[in-house]
């Protein structure tokens, strides 16, 4: 009986262990304010590393290899009494299979973040009261970082997390906290969250899937053919962008991806990159100068 016990125990520990989706690095620097007493910023670094990565998102079961790698970089800009005016940039990315390269998934700055915290108050998700726009905001990321994560392996696989962090849109909203309106801005949370479940931008979630999943996946074993796949995803971007041209999602894509979709294409084996290039060229006009070193 004893060993049973025990048994059921370590499975339940393990269980919980699992639960734990996000492998993320929060850091928060407060240069802009000049303050000698760094303690405050201290406890609350440490306590949103402990936030974030050991509350549990979803029912998903994630072993400690397939937690998402993810980080937070925030800056302070101003701090008085128990308030904070800040900018947070948010960056994940996946492991590509059979490689030791991360493909980004996401990068992005959002300069909207004021919020209250006390010195060692406790950070707790409740996904029906949302109290703290601190809380709501990092909830709302980190449900971000998983959706996308999910969406590229497998088809919309994110539902669940957009879903969530539509509600966490909702409630903030209800709370008077500020960023979340629609009125915020062309770039605001609302939108991003909105735009990732409309049927508006469709095609981004199936672009999503397929460059990862059948073209990165691919590469390592079959650079061809994946590198046909990742072309082939920048075609059905041109669709969605015919359809409505300067969109958000096609700004966080390309933020993360110019880059990498540059490196992909500028080495063997060859592929149509005149085509590619055009294409890129119209449907994400603003990184030219990375489609431009596309040489090979």
């Amino acid at each position: 009986m004893r060993k049973l016990i025990l048994t059921l125990f370590f499975i339940s520990f393990s269980f919980l262990l699992g639960a734990q989706e996000l492998n993320c690095v929060v850091t928060v620097n407060s240069d802009q304010v000049g303050q000698t007493n760094q303690q405050i910023f201290k406890t609350l670094e440490r306590s949103l590393n402990d936030f974030v990565n050991k509350t549990t998102w979803s029912d998903r079961i994630y072993k400690e290899n397939e937690r998402v790698n993810a980080q937070m970089f925030i800056a302070i800009s101003e701090f008085e009494s128990n308030r904070f005016k800040a900018s947070i940039q948010i960056q994940s990315s996946r492991p590509v299979f059979n490689t030791a390269y991360e493909s980004p998934i996401f990068n992005y700055k959002d300069n909207q973040f004021n919020f209250e915290y006390i010195e060692f108050q406790p950070l707790v998700f409740n996904e029906n009261n949302i109290q703290s726009n601190l809380v709501a905001v990092i909830s709302y990321y980190a449900n971000i970082i998983l959706g996308l994560d999910a969406d590229t392996f497998s088809l919309e696989g994110g539902n669940d997390y957009f879903k969530k962090a539509q509600q966490i849109v909702a409630l903030a909203q209800s709370a008077n906290f500020s960023g979340w309106a629609q009125a915020s801005g062309n770039r605001s949370r609302f939108e991003l969250v909105d735009n990732l479940l409309s049927n508006t931008y469709k095609e981004y979630r199936v672009a999503l899937y397929n460059y990862h999943r059948k073209g990165m996946d691919v590469l390592a074993d079959n650079t061809s053919s994946g590198k046909q796949v990742v072309a082939g995803t920048m075609r059905l971007f041109e669709t969605m962008v015919n359809r409505r041209p300067n969109g958000f999602l096609m700004q966080i894509f390309f933020d993360a991806k110019a880059e990498e979709i540059q490196n992909v294409f500028s080495d063997g084996p060859k592929v149509d990159v005149v085509a590619l290039k055009e294409t890129l060229n119209k449907i994400a006009p603003l990184y030219s100068s990375s489609w431009n070193e596309i040489k090979f």
